[in-house]
């Protein structure tokens, strides 16, 4: 599969600025973010390598009913975004792994028939996306996509020291057999 960068040279820039890995620090989490109408407030307790993420969704009728479950990892972010244009919001957060690596995770659900949450996919890393992964992933939404940067490694590397430049993966929200899933659509590399 060939990749064709879509994201805006502003759009990478933003990413590439805007999240540096030591501004996620702490072991709890606690957000509320607000889109068309429906809120949501990500929770997380605990510490070492399990947290409880807990969801709580206000402004559907009827209510939906709030998600519990342990994460690996810390909670570092939350996001909502429509990335399907579908008029019904996603709530993503960003969750990273306990370890030299802190592999990166993104637990996310859609709202659908506007009073239910269906969860959300992110497949993992295959073929040339995979090419020198290592972790120390960080996540963004930029314009229509969840966009994922990461260090790439070449052999010999040290687990503290990346020299390959970075690698942004975009993610398209598509519809798939048992929910939703968001799909590779293009690759930057710098």
């Amino acid at each position: 599969m060939r990749f064709v960068p879509q994201l805006t040279a502003a759009a990478a820039l933003l990413l590439a600025t805007a999240m540096p890995g030591s501004a996620w620090a702490g072991a709890a989490f606690n957000k509320t973010m607000q889109l068309q109408g429906t809120s949501f407030q990500v929770q997380s307790s605990g510490e070492g390598s399990q947290q409880q993420l807990t969801i709580t969704t206000t402004g559907a009728k009827p209510a939906i009913k709030p998600i519990r479950q342990t994460v690996n990892g810390q909670v570092v972010g939350a996001e909502v975004a429509d990335l399907n244009a579908n008029g019904l919001p996603e709530i993503y957060v960003y969750v990273q792994g306990a370890g030299s690596g802190s592999y990166g995770e993104v637990v996310g659900y859609a709202v659908i028939k506007g009073n239910e949450l269906s969860p959300i996919t992110l497949p993992e890393l295959t073929g040339a996306n995979a090419e020198g992964y290592q972790g120390h992933d960080q996540f963004q939404v930029v314009e229509d996509c969840l966009a994922r940067r990461f260090p790439i490694y070449k052999p010999g590397d040290s687990n503290a020291k990346a020299t390959g430049g970075q690698r942004q993966i975009c993610y398209k929200l598509k519809a798939g057999e048992a929910g939703w899933i968001l799909r590779p659509t293009s690759m930057l590399k710098f």
